[in-house]
């Protein structure tokens, strides 16, 4: 049985302004840049009070928020701190897998500081994090990845929740089926045509039913449901994933894109050359002038050989938008995923 914590800073790059400004502390602080493009960094708790959040695009989060204090981001200032908060984790284990620069798993089955638990382990982090940079951390404890993200969110801000193995199924079933890993607005809107609006629906259901409506998925959707989640905490992995992407001065429309596709690819097979992998997967990134973020795909029977083949699969993907023809795009894309090892075995899956 394995005992993970999940850590996430409290509303990191907005806490760390407030930190190091004392004018700012208590006032509703957006990390974000000024303009009609930018869009949210951060919202510290006062200005998510208004609705802000993070990825709203600055002007709105401005209007439901006028008072709102504007903060550029300074990432090498957050990233500072980041690494001060991973050394921290570093004293109770070596096993963090970081999934950004405000969150990580760790692995504390076995812990370096001999501390009794893993909840004594996650209270020493967070009162450390306090007392040495000022900061709050929000924690959760469980016998898995999935679990412990959540809990870690339970009781945000400075918050502690602890969910024993016998507690994982009583803990998971009340809640809606969109705090499963992977079910986005789209999926969540799915599984409830069917009837599955709560965990325990969802465990209700047989492994068939859900299979036949999201096949292999399915069988996912169900482990979840009964708490099941053997992902270990992972130190090192290389990148799934090498991609460019840029957003424009003004929205273009689709047809607009070429000579930007064409430019994002050599970027992102230079960076691909320099990586020394071969990948399967070409995707297609766009983001509409509403923000509406699509991504296309396609694995064709041997990777792209070259500079040219990568941007001439990355413009074909264009015609697998089936969005109006009026449609504006304010950010465009081009990745390499489905990376392959020595062998020729995919290191991941392949992009959906």
């Amino acid at each position: 049985m394995r005992k993970i914590v999940h850590v996430d800073m409290d509303a990191f790059y907005a806490s760390v302004e407030q930190r190091d400004d004392p004018a700012l502390r208590g006032r509703p602080v957006v990390v974000a840049w000024r303009g009609p493009r930018s869009v949210v960094c951060a919202a510290s708790y006062e200005a998510r009070r208004f609705g802000v959040r993070s990825a709203m695009p600055a002007l709105r989060a401005e209007r439901l928020c006028p008072d709102a204090v504007f903060v550029p981001p300074d990432f090498s200032r957050y990233k500072a701190v980041s690494t001060a908060v991973r050394a921290i984790f570093a004293r109770h284990t070596a096993r963090i897998e970081p999934l950004s620069l405000d969150e990580a798993y760790l692995d504390v089955s076995e812990n370096l500081g001999g501390l009794p638990s893993a909840t004594a382990v996650a209270r020493a982090i967070r009162t450390a994090i306090r007392e040495e940079l000022q900061l709050t951390a929000s924690a959760g404890v469980a016998p898995n990845k999935f679990v412990a993200k959540i809990a870690s969110d339970w009781r945000k801000p400075d918050g502690l929740t602890v969910i024993r193995p016998e507690r994982v199924l009583r803990f998971l079933a009340p809640l809606p089926v969109g705090r499963l890993p992977g079910v986005g607005a789209v999926m969540e809107r799915r599984l409830q045509r069917l009837g599955l609006v709560r965990v325990g629906d969802l465990r209700a259901a047989s492994t068939a039913e859900l299979q036949a409506h999201f096949g292999p998925w399915g069988l996912r959707l169900h482990q979840l449901a009964l708490g099941q989640d053997e992902r270990p905490v992972v130190t090192e992995r290389p990148s799934l994933s090498i991609s460019s992407e840029d957003t424009f001065a003004e929205d273009l429309p689709l047809e607009a894109l070429a000579g930007e596709i064409r430019r994002l690819a050599a970027r992102t097979w230079l960076a691909a050359r320099r990586d020394g992998r071969s990948a399967r997967t070409v995707v297609l990134k766009l983001k509409t002038a509403e923000f509406q973020v699509l991504t296309r795909s396609l694995s064709p029977p041997q990777p792209p050989a070259s500079e040219q083949e990568l941007a001439e699969l990355a413009l074909s993907l264009r015609e697998r938008v089936e969005l109006p023809a009026s449609t504006r795009y304010r950010l465009v894309g081009v990745g390499l995923a489905n990376f392959l090892d020595e062998d020729g075995v995919p290191q991941s899956l392949p992009f959906q």
